[in-house]
């Protein structure tokens, strides 16, 4: 047995991943090990004297590589969660071999016959979920280069080898770029405005570099949204929003060249395979279908939302004209005179309510909905390896009859190795074999406010309603019952994935969900329910603006990727004219999204950014079903199980949502919750 912890059985329960055990060198030697043998896997199928077929040939392919992405999974994860410099420098070596290993399979002409014979002579037997998978193996083999000529697939080989480096270098420079800067203050008077919690975080942050008496700040979220939300200092809120919107645009970890080249690469890729551009070929497999829809619905909506934010913005002015504000409303002054508008308009300051927001409580929270909806329960467990020290790891049964659902890791705080914002992952994905169902392990990386020295990590709103939407995506995942492993779990359409996320959000937003959680961390009292139906009552203040920040990423991500500029342009002048019909607030030298959007650069949304807003048409028109029935309706929640989370992309998402709801979902859903109709 191999002494690598990456090649064998961990020995632990759930055949957990040893973290305490894998080392940076144990990565590479794996690797190749792994792919050795999937390689075997392939020569073997080719091999095969019977007529190709489903099972010798579509399920054979799916369980060839299987091992490679177990321990890619695991690295990927860690680079993201945990990445220090030596993770970080590995990448370049893992990605490219990754990339190899998918080329040999996608170009090798005597695989793809197989693959192709046995598509065109599928029995009518199959299931749904087995058709899916034939018809997915085939068209990843058509839409990968399968049917170029020689020249045409070593230069896609060079493509997607660039790609694979170029995607964790911009990443890695948004990482570096972060963690370069501080911002240190030694003047309490400069601090006016800022919640005791932020000030005591700060001093927290400084102490621990060695600067006792001063405060920190760094271009993590919980640090720089306090001081845009509540610094008096105008000048302070543009230092940090300025430092924050420049990120890897210029300097030493510069990303423009990067981005530039990824967007060109991909072009390149699409047209080598037949595509007018990058986004034909993404939503070729969406639910959109195709660049022309995505722009008629990112213009559908800002048609309707545009004159509302308008609105809210010339209020906005008028506000801060009446408190004596007569300068010209700069993007670093919105979040702090919003949040007094906000305030005078329902009563309620968002730090009055952190309070009653204390991170074990809203976690328990998660899982008392959890429980409610789809009989899940989590119970955390010490006797297993993790990769951090405040990583937690919880196991998942199913209630009643203690049916082992897989494992569940939290990663709640930020630190120097993690990249920045919030995400769900998978160390081990679900499947079936042989009549064994493997559960997945899941994980869910955020970058909340830590615990100071007197207080426990206390979330704003925001933080709540980002722990349910990532604790969304672990359900979508947890609750997965498919036999692939390619179609469990999150494997969806791009602009599906973000339905079972955003849907739970609704509960974190419901008076009926906040009384579940929402109680002081001292006293114990619940959040008192004028608070509540003060945050309800508020969650469509500013709708409007809100809507058009995402319609403005979207617009940017369409640009870039449908179509790609000259290798020469310059980044900021195409992100401003991109994003030009989404301009509510002035364009700032000096500053721009592109060089730190690592959803589209480094993530899986590229031509895909939209698809936050379109499954918050899903989301919000299934969540009206919750709201008729009762929010905590079974007969409703076990559809929403049944038909969406436990299908994974078993099937065509249209059909799985039609299967829920009874019928196509409404697009005015949105517009009506957002109350811009």
């Amino acid at each position: 047995m191999s002494t690598n912890p990456l090649l064998r059985p961990s020995g632990l329960r759930h055949d957990a991943v040893p973290f305490t055990e894998i080392k940076v060198d144990h990565y590479l030697p794996a690797l190749d090990e792994a792919m050795a043998e999937a390689k075997k896997n392939i020569d073997a199928i080719k091999a095969t004297a019977a007529a190709p077929d489903f099972q010798n040939t579509i399920v054979a392919l799916e369980k060839a590589t299987a091992k490679v992405f177990d321990i890619a999974y695991v690295y990927s994860n860690l680079r993201s969660a945990n990445g220090d410099a030596a993770m970080q420098a590995l990448a370049p070596q893992v990605m490219p071999r990754l990339i190899k290993l998918e080329s040999d399979i996608n170009l090798d002409a005597e695989l793809f016959k197989r693959v192709e014979t046995a598509f065109r002579n599928l029995p009518a037997t199959l299931t749904s979920e087995q058709k899916t998978l034939a018809e997915k193996t085939y068209r990843s083999f058509c839409r990968n280069g399968a049917m170029l000529d020689a020249s045409a697939k070593e230069r896609l080989r060079t493509l997607d080898e660039e790609l694979s480096i170029l995607g964790p270098k911009f990443s890695e420079h948004v990482l570096k770029a972060t963690n370069a800067y501080t911002l240190v203050i030694t003047k309490s008077a400069e601090l006016a405005g800022l919640p005791e919690s932020a000030i005591e975080a700060a001093a927290a942050a400084a102490a621990e570099k060695g600067q006792v008496g001063a405060w920190l700040f760094t271009l993590h979220a919980p640090s720089v949204l306090p001081l845009l939300k509540y610094a008096d200092s105008r000048e302070l809120r543009r230092t940090i929003w300025y430092a924050y919107n420049s990120r890897a645009y210029g300097g030493d970890y510069d990303n423009q060249a990067v981005l530039k080249r990824i967007a060109a690469l991909r072009q390149e890729r699409a047209k080598l395979l037949g595509y007018e551009s990058h986004a034909h070929f993404q939503t070729e497999e969406r639910m959109a279908e195709s660049p022309d829809n995505v722009r008629s619905f990112l213009a559908r909506l800002l048609s309707k939302t545009k004159p509302a934010a308008e609105r809210e913005m010339n209020e906005l002015r008028e506000y801060m004209k009446a408190k004596g504000f007569q300068d010209e409303l700069q993007p670093w002054d919105y979040a702090y005179w919003s949040a007094k508008l906000k305030e005078e308009k329902f009563k309620l300051n968002a730090e009055e309510t952190r309070p009653y927001f204390q991170l074990e409580h809203v976690l328990a929270g998660a899982f008392e909905h959890a429980r409610r909806l789809f009989d899940l329960e989590f119970s955390q467990v010490t006797d297993l390896p993790v990769y951090a020290e405040d990583v937690q790891v919880y196991e998942v049964r199913r209630r009643g009859s203690s049916e082992y659902m897989g494992l569940f890791y939290t990663d709640f705080f930020p630190r120097s190795t993690k990249s920045g914002g919030a995400w769900c992952t998978r160390f081990k994905s679900q499947f079936k074999t042989a009549g064994q169902n493997h559960r997945p392990h899941v994980s869910i990386v955020c970058n909340f406010t830590k615990p100071t020295p007197t207080k426990p990590s206390l979330l704003t709103f925001q933080e709540v309603t980002t722990l349910f939407h990532e604790f969304g995506h672990a359900l979508h995942s947890l609750l997965s019952d498919c036999q692939y492993r390619s179609l469990a779990c999150t494997n969806v359409y791009r602009d599906f994935v973000e339905l079972p996320s955003q849907i739970l959000e609704n509960w974190a937003r419901h008076k009926e969900g906040l009384a579940l959680f929402a109680k002081h961390y001292q006293t114990g009292a619940l959040l008192p329910a004028d608070m509540v139906k003060k945050i309800i009552d508020g969650e469509n203040f500013h709708a409007a603006y809100l809507m058009m920040r995402q319609l403005r990423f979207g617009y940017l991500d369409m640009a870039w990727h449908a179509n790609a500029p000259a290798s020469d342009v310059d980044v900021a002048t195409f992100e401003k004219s991109a994003v030009a019909p989404t301009d509510l607030l002035p364009n700032v030298t000096g500053t721009n999204i592109s060089s730190s959007f690592e959803h589209i650069f480094a993530g899986g949304y590229s031509a895909g950014y939209y698809g936050y807003k379109w499954a918050e048409v899903l989301d919000a028109d299934a969540f009206e079903l919750f709201e008729e029935r009762g929010v905590f309706d079974r007969d409703v929640a076990d559809l929403f199980r049944r038909h969406i989370l436990e299908r994974g992309g078993s099937d065509h998402p249209m059909k799985l949502y039609k299967a829920f709801r009874g019928r196509a979902p409404d697009p005015d859903a949105l517009l009506r919750r957002s109350q811009l109709i």
